[in-house]
């Protein structure tokens, strides 16, 4: 909940004197559907785990992390790069969720091209200078895209996944995330 509040995505959070989650908003949010990834005909896709904004002194962006305060040229510098991550791995999925606390807050496509930091090995650092952002949400209890996407494959991407529930688990800011279900999978919704 701290995470969602600090990104102002939630409208109506109060974070002065005693914390308040408007009820309307928590009930709202129980309800978003999950991303279907079934439908992106790719293995698997990258998610970007992403925190609330945050100042940096760089020469290409001057935050990092989603926040609604920013506007859309930020909001793409903030969260286009500088990880580490399989850049290879994350261009495969064509799509580059970026979630906060669960929820898609905002999509980037256009993944094709990267490029590294100079640092050898696993501590490598990856952005991806030709990223589009092709959708981000300025309210999750009203998912509606903020960005008008010129590729219509752009718009379809932003649809189907802006305001969906998206679980991942990393212990960096990357996660890959499989877009079938495997077999565990299966087995659990079958017994339900």
């Amino acid at each position: 909940m701290k995470k969602l509040m600090a990104t102002g995505v939630v409208p109506g959070v109060r974070e002065q004197g005693r914390q308040v989650f408007p009820l309307a908003a928590l009930q709202a949010l129980r309800t978003r559907p999950a991303a279907a990834l079934t439908v992106l005909g790719t293995p698997e896709i990258a998610v970007l785990r992403s925190d609330a904004p945050a100042r940096v002194e760089e020469p290409d962006r001057e935050w990092i992390g989603f926040g609604t305060a920013l506007d859309q040229a930020q909001l793409l510098a903030a969260l286009s790069g500088w990880w580490r991550c399989d850049p290879a791995r994350v261009a495969a999925g064509a799509v580059l969720p970026v979630t906060v606390a669960g929820f898609v807050v905002a999509v980037l496509t256009g993944l094709t091209e990267w490029e590294s930091d100079g640092t050898a090995g696993t501590t490598a650092r990856y952005r991806f200078p030709k990223a589009r952002l092709a959708g981000y949400l300025r309210d999750l209890t009203a998912p509606a895209n903020a960005a008008t996407p010129t590729d219509p494959q752009d718009a379809r991407l932003a649809e189907l996944l802006l305001g969906t529930r998206l679980a991942s688990v990393s212990g960096g800011p990357i996660a890959y995330v499989p877009t079938r279900p495997t077999t565990t999978d299966q087995l659990d919704t079958e017994g339900e």
